[in-house]
């Protein structure tokens, strides 16, 4: 019994001294130069034009995809949402996965961006177009202004690159 006691022991003891600490370092993918990101780990490759998005969105009405586009503003409240510019010049409301991740809420007007997600036509009811015309700090008068439903493009992005 004594000698089973000591065993133990002395086993504890030589694992105890011998046991070496791994630290794990993750190892992530440089951000591409000039770019920072946001959300789930992306990169520029294989992103299409607006103009293609466009043309694939024509015959769909949904597509998961990477997409390069013009940043118009992005939520003046948390930075969890934005709106890029379509060819036409009209706005596309991108949210963000899981509400996961925030981009910044001022300053990106005019920088391109890569998304990376999935597209959706979807009907905007008035409530949610004026919560985004508050979170854009649209005035009182612009906000009221919204009446109907609308008819629009939606992206989910899971993951964000913003050229610097």
């Amino acid at each position: 019994m004594k000698k089973s006691i000591l065993f133990v022991v002395a086993t504890i003891l030589a694992l105890a001294c011998n046991t070496t600490t791994h630290d794990v370092v993750a190892q992530s993918k440089p951000q591409p130069e000039g770019m920072k990101s946001y959300g789930a780990e992306i990169d520029p490759e294989g992103a299409i034009s607006m103009n293609d998005f466009v043309e694939a969105m024509a015959s769909s009405d949904s597509l998961a995809t990477k997409v390069e586009c013009e940043i118009i503003t992005s939520c003046t409240v948390k930075g969890c949402w934005m709106d890029v510019k379509m060819p036409d010049g009209s706005p596309m409301k991108v949210k963000f996965q899981d509400y996961a991740f925030f981009v910044p809420k001022q300053g990106l007007e005019g920088r391109t961006a890569i998304l990376q997600g999935y597209a959706t036509r979807e009907t905007m009811d008035v409530a949610m177009q004026r919560h985004y015309a508050e979170d854009a700090g649209k005035s009182k008068e612009e906000i009221e202004s919204i009446t109907e439903p609308k008819y629009t493009l939606f992206f989910l992005a899971e993951g964000v690159l913003i050229k610097e």
